[in-house]
């Protein structure tokens, strides 16, 4: 039973891995069961056992590749050895946004899983794998009297859409490094006002 069940797991983790590539080449619209039934050499009967349909094979996929970012977006965080809240949002932000020049997260969570899945289960599977990361820090952040506390919730969400449409106007940008750079400039400014002691004075421009 424990062979059957480790089988049928790397089966599943193998559909995934071939569509995750499929999706990302030739787009949702452009990749057909066939096409991954022919490269993972599988029946169709195999391939529905684990996914009733190939929807249902994107939104394993687009969940897959949520799991990925968070880990990569993590390992940036803690490479970058930040320990305050300013620096560990920067870290976190900065991370998010430069995932999203990358082929996978371009064309699989940012382009085709709005349409494809649908605005809200796209944006629940947002909050799901980004929002807690963000909450987390500026409850931090709050603790130390950077971030009124009753706005935390708020500002979470803030950040994670102001992410989010940062990392899609690099996915949709002719230039990606030029775009890249500003919204890399314009996070660390925003963060930088953001995160100023509630008890010091914005400054006018």
């Amino acid at each position: 039973m424990d062979r059957r069940i480790d089988k049928g797991q790397a089966t599943r983790r193998h559909l995934i891995e071939v569509a995750t590539e499929l999706f990302a080449d030739r787009g949702y619209e452009g990749t057909s069961i066939e096409a991954v039934l022919e490269r993972t050499g599988m029946s169709r009967g195999s391939l529905y056992h684990h996914f009733p349909g190939k929807d249902r094979l994107f939104e394993a996929v687009v969940e897959s590749v949520h799991t990925q970012v968070g880990e990569s977006a993590l390992a940036a965080v803690t490479a970058s050895g930040a320990t305050e809240p300013h620096d560990l949002l920067k870290a976190a932000e900065l991370a998010w946004i430069r995932l999203a020049s990358e082929p996978v997260v371009r064309r699989i969570l940012l382009i085709d899983a709005p349409t494809v899945l649908g605005w809200r289960r796209w944006r629940d599977l947002e909050a799901q794998y980004g929002l807690g990361m963000l909450k987390t820090v500026l409850q931090q952040a709050a603790d130390t009297g950077h971030v009124p506390a009753n706005l935390v919730e708020s500002f979470a969400h803030i950040l994670l859409a102001a992410g989010n449409e940062l990392a899609l106007v690099i996915a949709l940008a002719e230039d990606v490094p030029a775009a890249q750079a500003t919204a890399e400039a314009a996070v660390e400014e925003f963060l930088a006002r953001l995160l100023r002691p509630i008890s010091e004075p914005a400054k006018r421009t």
